[in-house]
């Protein structure tokens, strides 16, 4: 066999061989990224529904519902082109577009007064939290054109006052604490940073929140100077009582 021959079978052989192992390479980085992707997906996902299954805390808006069903929709769309033989994400896809139709159809945003007054810190501070990862994903929705721009403003300037709500609330509850337990320095203290918040709020709310918050603080004042004022009376008494034995307590022998 001529020997250029099998020099060119074998550099074509080895062309097909490094072709293939570049083709297998490319496949095994497609896939590779498919699945980082579906797996950002999923967490997508996991995150939004807990959101959603925290709307006991706090009173979720119908366009924050469907802001983040459309999240989650948005992103199983996304899974089936990585993945178009998936039949249960083609499932899911159908269910959560059933879903957003029945929401957009009969769900009622809840009433202010449906709101749940924080039975501790530990409960506030887990409120406040959920407000800011929904503050942080109504953002993002926006930014990405999934949310116009007046219901952001709305649907944002309501998630301030409910954040300003467990911080108003949670300051009421742990001064009326503070009081119980004969602590109204610590009382006081609290009411005068919860004032100093509504100070430049005028909403329903705060307004109805600054005078319930004065009212408990002149009254707190009102009896700490009556307190100090019956103290300062038995000191002059007491003083006085000192004064009249030092010129009347000693009887001189006559």
């Amino acid at each position: 066999m001529n020997i250029g021959l099998i020099i060119v079978l074998v550099a074509v052989l080895l062309v097909l061989v490094l072709g293939y192992n570049i083709m297998l390479q490319y496949k095994v980085k497609v896939e590779a990224t498919k699945r980082q992707e579906s797996a950002r997906y999923v967490a997508l996902i996991d995150a939004t529904e807990d959101l959603i299954g925290n709307a006991h805390h706090i009173p979720f808006s119908k366009e924050l519902l469907l802001c983040l069903n459309n999240r989650i929709l948005d992103c199983l769309e996304s899974m089936k082109e990585l993945d178009p033989k998936n039949k249960n994400v083609a499932q899911r896809i159908e269910q959560m577009k059933s879903q957003i139709n029945q929401i957009t159809d009969s769900y009622q945003s809840p009433e202010s007064s449906t709101f749940k007054v924080p039975n501790s810190d530990k409960h506030a501070i887990m409120m406040l939290k959920l407000v800011k990862r929904l503050r942080d994903t109504v953002r993002s929705e926006h930014n990405k054109g999934r949310m116009d721009t007046q219901t952001y403003v709305v649907e944002s300037a309501r998630l301030d006052t409910i954040q300003l709500r467990i911080n108003i609330e949670n300051v009421i509850k742990r001064s009326n604490d503070a009081i119980t337990r004969g602590q109204p320095g610590t009382a006081l203290q609290l009411l005068k940073k919860g004032l100093d918040v509504l100070s430049t709020k005028n909403d329903n709310y705060s307004i109805q929140a600054r005078e319930k918050l004065q009212k408990i603080h002149d009254n707190l004042e009102q009896r700490r100077q009556s307190r100090s004022a019956e103290e300062l009376q038995a000191l002059e008494e007491r003083q006085k009582e000192s004064d009249m034995e030092a010129l009347f307590g000693e009887k001189k022998k006559w």
